[in-house]
């Protein structure tokens, strides 16, 4: 299944898709992050629910902002793990 044409814009270093066999948790951080209702589209049907889920649990935390990490907790359903201790002594507001 073809991505959007326009996925791309989220990867501007290049201004291609990364391959979501090998650049799996950079694919899954951008798009939750910033991926609109097509982009998340594609996403789900290339990578199965409970692989986003496990990512979300394990990374989450880490790679999305407080904000993507609330949404997605509650459409998941999964807790991430906690971001790092630092984030809230570096930016109180995290």
């Amino acid at each position: 299944m073809q991505a959007p044409p326009d996925t791309a814009r989220l990867f501007p270093h290049d201004g291609s898709l990364p391959d979501p066999a090998t650049d799996r948790p950079y694919l899954l951080a951008r798009l939750l992050e910033e991926g609109e209702s097509a982009d998340l589209a594609w996403l789900t049907a290339v990578v199965p629910e409970a692989e986003i889920a496990a990512w979300f649990a394990a990374s989450g935390g880490r790679a999305l902002t407080h904000r993507s990490r609330s949404f997605w907790r509650l459409v998941l359903g999964v807790e991430p793990e906690s971001a790092p201790a630092v984030a809230a002594e570096l930016w109180p507001l995290a």
